[in-house]
């Protein structure tokens, strides 16, 4: 079990470790952090969490990184604290995956992951990761509730996904409840999934699919490994 900041166990910290984070590409991830956020040792003027991105659906593959965070972007964040630094940090992470940064291999590397102020639109004061249009974003949908139904903590059960996430809307740059339409609109009136409430539970159709998925997380996989031996020569 995950400690918390103050070192005592956290059994939400826990949960929140095996949470699965679907990124644009199609790969879902798991995302451990080992808060707090500390100051770097190095002398330079910015702030250090370690974590460990892990390829789900994979043979053991992760990256582990160390998130530096600007002193630009320290002075826009009310705290540090996971309530909230959590979520722009695993946008940030799944970002990064998206632009093809992160390797995935069985043992890797510390990898340093700029958290800086390409993130952050300080004009309109709000973290900016790409907007999604509504067909992506109803992909998307599809995509998280597959993948936390498969993997997540009670893998294979049916279970009520989180739809109206604020972390996921700020990943795709939208609002909770306009993701909420979107799921409604373009992926249950397919048969994909019922709506209740904030949630959404996967039908057997959903399920059915997984070859599709697989697919999907299958291609985006190649391409980031094409790009990174592209860049090892």
């Amino acid at each position: 079990m995950t400690q918390g900041s103050n070192g005592a166990l956290d059994p939400a910290r826990d949960a929140a470790d095996k949470k699965i984070w679907v990124t644009l590409t199609a790969l879902p991830l798991m995302i451990r952090l080992e808060w707090p956020f500390h100051q770097s040792t190095s002398g330079a003027d910015f702030w250090v969490l370690h974590g460990d991105v892990q390829l789900a659906a994979s043979d053991g593959l992760h990256a582990p990184v160390a998130v530096n965070l600007s002193q630009t972007v320290r002075e826009v964040m009310p705290s540090l604290e996971p309530k909230d630094a959590e979520a722009p940090v695993i946008n940030a992470l799944r970002k990064e995956v998206d632009r093809r940064q992160i390797e995935f291999l069985k043992s890797g590397k510390l990898l340093p992951v700029a958290f800086s102020s390409r993130h952050y639109d300080f004009r309109r004061q709000q973290w900016v990761f790409g907007k999604a249009s509504d067909e992506t974003m109803a992909e998307f949908v599809e995509r998280k509730v597959y993948w936390e139904t498969r993997l997540g903590p009670q893998q294979g059960e049916k279970k009520k996904v989180w739809i109206a996430d604020p972390t996921e809307a700020q990943y795709l740059q939208t609002t909770p409840t306009h993701l909420l339409e979107v799921a409604a609109r373009l992926v249950a009136a397919q048969g994909l999934l019922r709506i209740e409430g904030d949630y959404a539970e996967a039908t057997q159709g959903l399920m059915n699919q997984a070859e599709r998925f697989e697919k999907a997380r299958l291609a985006a996989f190649e391409e980031l490994e094409k790009k990174h031996a592209f860049e090892r020569g």
